[in-house]
């Protein structure tokens, strides 16, 4: 339709990084010592250490995604009082040929990310699905974000990807014979969150 413009109202903010580095020999041989602490989770293979990211070994990674957790803040939110945010928990998954992540999202936090320490780009991909009562389901032929209840985003080794906690995801079939390894990872928020006279005030010190 001619003379006319598209806004994109109240959209979902997903981002994505990618890390400037290849992962050091020593975070690669603590990724491979964990492979042997784990336990079977719906469809896929989790850490038992599940602070992983508080291990000396992971100290810069920790550095890594905070600081891209903060960029989220300050560029989606644009908070009037200082809120930090702060990683609660965080865990290693290896996703092998067959394997996948159910659909699920990540109550008790704000923000939650997923660095890939082994993916593919052309196999390896996340989804986000669009939750919620649809009241006209109207077919289409041409698939965008705006008209979808899903979408998927291709990933590599060393993508970081960051995305409101309440976000539904998955990850379908893995497909290589490669196993695929993430750390992923919930966050929460210290500081004054909320207004005191609009009795919404949460300080979190």
């Amino acid at each position: 339709m001619e003379n006319t413009t598209l806004e994109l109202l109240f959209p979902t903010p997903v981002i994505f990084g990618n890390m400037e580095r290849d992962f050091t020999q020593s975070e690669l041989d603590f990724v491979d010592n964990h492979s042997f602490k784990t336990y079977q989770n719906l469809g896929n293979t989790t850490s038992l250490n599940n602070y992983i990211l508080e291990e000396p070994e992971f100290k810069e990674l920790k550095e890594f995604c905070l600081h891209h957790v903060n960029n989220y803040i300050a560029e989606i939110y644009k908070p009037k009082h200082d809120v930090k945010p702060y990683i609660t928990q965080s865990w290693l998954n290896w996703t092998k040929h067959g394997e996948y992540h159910h659909i699920h999202e990540h109550p008790n936090s704000f923000i939650s990310g997923v660095l890939y320490i082994n993916a593919k780009k052309d196999e390896d991909k996340i989804n986000f699905y669009k939750q919620g009562y649809q009241q006209i389901n109207i077919e289409t032929e041409n698939y965008t974000t705006c008209n979808s209840r899903s979408w998927w985003f291709n990933v590599k080794t060393g993508t970081i990807v960051l995305f409101p906690s309440s976000l539904t995801h998955n990850v379908e079939s893995v497909t290589s014979d490669e196993v695929r390894i993430s750390l992923a990872f919930n966050t929460f928020l210290k500081g004054i969150i909320g207004d005191n006279k609009s009795l919404t005030e949460l300080i979190n010190e």
